[in-house]
């Protein structure tokens, strides 16, 4: 198989991986606190990234070291929080139409990347963009008389998660994507674990084994996502990202009987 069929299928694991992690989360999230699932999955994920770190080369002091440091950090408290607000936007709003609003959030990244990071935008993303504005509004429904105002909270998650791809972006021009992956995790797992313990609750004993499924999920999952951008252009890789939205809507129907209007 050569490299880039393997790049599609490493996108295609990670994609699926992703969707369980989702559907194990609104499990959990349903019944603990969100920030208690976030942080127990940010210590599995702090240490997998410690342990990648340590076995690159030069170990955790290599990997550690970056020009932009602030800007790291920044990167991890803001994922952190922003699966805090996924977590909670699927146990409210639902799985489907949660996945459906956060796919909106390429659209707030190139409306960002405008100011924060100079691109510049010609008609043809502006046309793309306008379009995805729609689609947004339509999904979400704000004139409607069962306007739900927990609606917003997906979509106060997308617009973080492209903060932080923003911010990714900006820390690339100097940084290794060895170093971003290990402060995601590092930063991630110490920022949530400030207020997590506040909200700890005793798992039931077969929750337990939901709660390690999620985190081998959440390594696996970002391990597939990291060997496909190894093999393929980041602009290969995005468009496939929108499956997700099916996966989650054929785990939410199937699974948690949520229902989908037109």
């Amino acid at each position: 198989m050569d490299s880039k069929r393997t790049g599609y299928l490493f996108t295609l694991l990670a994609l699926l991986i992703f969707s369980l992690q989702d559907a194990i989360s609104k499990h959990l999230g349903s019944a603990y606190p969100p920030v208690f699932i976030a942080m127990l999955r940010f210590w599995a994920f702090g240490a997998f990234a410690m342990v990648l770190a340590a076995r690159g080369p030069g170990g955790l002091r290599a990997t550690a070291a970056t020009k932009r440091p602030v800007l790291q950090i920044l990167r991890g408290i803001i994922l952190a929080f922003q699966i805090v607000v996924t977590i909670t936007a699927f146990t409210t709003v639902g799985l489907a139409h949660s996945q459906a609003i956060l796919a909106s959030g390429p659209i707030f990244v190139a409306l960002l990347s405008m100011p924060l990071l100079g691109e510049r935008v010609g008609w043809r993303r502006w046309t793309a963009i306008g379009i995805g504005l729609c689609g947004v509004l339509i999904i979400v429904n704000p004139a409607g008389s069962s306007f739900d105002i927990s609606v917003l909270l997906p979509l106060l998650a997308a617009l973080m998660f492209a903060v932080y791809v923003i911010a990714t972006r900006l820390v690339s021009r100097d940084d290794a994507a060895s170093t971003s992956f290990f402060y995601i995790g590092v930063v991630g797992a110490v920022a949530i674990s400030l207020v997590g313990p506040f909200f700890w609750t005793n798992l039931a004993p077969a929750d337990w084994l939901w709660m390690g499924l999620l985190c081998i999920t959440g390594m696996s999952s970002h391990y597939f996502l990291i060997r496909a951008y190894d093999l393929l252009d980041a602009s290969a890789v995005q468009p496939l990202t929108y499956l997700q939205v099916v996966l989650a809507a054929i785990i939410g129907v199937s699974v948690f009987g949520e229902t989908l209007n037109l």
